[in-house]
This record gives structure tokens, sequence and C-alpha cells, in this order.
């Protein structure tokens, strides 16, 4: 089991890595819209945000040696659905491999972000 680390994603906000590797797999920590150059959230609306988001992803995998086309699973937090059509419109750019995948609608996330994002995918 290998942690990963990069300074080009937001540091963890918690006890945990930013992403591990093991198996042949990685598997990162549901990212958020925190600008790794500010340590802030600093885009209000979904589409800033999930620009950001997939930023940080990209930034994971590659520190993992891999990519978003070869992610096999994602999982997507949504603070409110009515924002779903901006953030899959920006999602499909990123993972047009077309990996499974599970959206759902909660509550709060973390830091009031509009939506959060964890992957799947092999090295």
């Amino acid at each position: 089991m290998q942690k990963i680390h990069t300074n080009t994603a937001p540091a963890a906000v918690g006890p945990y890595s930013q992403a591990i590797v093991s198996g042949g797999l990685v598997f990162t920590s549901g990212q958020i819209a925190i600008d790794p150059a500010t340590n802030t959230v600093e885009a209000a609306d979904i589409t800033g945000q999930t620009e950001q988001v997939m930023k940080n992803l990209g930034a994971v995998l590659e520190a993992a040696g891999s990519s978003f086309e070869k992610a096999v699973k994602t999982t997507c937090f949504l603070a409110d659905m009515g924002d779903f059509g901006t953030f899959n419109e920006i999602y499909g750019r990123y993972f047009t491999s077309l990996p499974a995948r599970s959206c759902v609608a909660v509550k709060t996330l973390p830091k009031n972000v509009l939506v959060e994002v964890e992957v799947i995918a092999e090295v």
C-alpha cells in the first residue's frame, strides 16, 4: 500500500491521504473545490467548483501514476441535484472513458462546497 501526496492538490483536511495505491488501483479521497494555491474555496458556483474538483482529481491521479482515462468507478456528491446538468457536462469532458458512476445528493459537504468527487482508477 502506497500513500499518495502532491502539493498540486489540496492537502487532506483530516486524518486521511489524498489517495492510496493498492493492488494495481488508486483510490482517491473525495476532492472538493479547494484551490491548493490559496487553500480556499474560490468559486461560488457549480461550474467553477466542478472545474476545480477536476483539476484536483487530475493532480492526485497523476501523482499516483494514473489518469482520468484509467478511471473505473467514480462517486459524486452534489449539494443540489438541480446542479446535475451543469456538473454532468463538465464531468463528461474529463471522464471520456465513461467509468461506472454513482451520483447522489447530500445535505452538506465539507466547507459547504457544492460538489465532491472520488475516483477508483487503474495505475
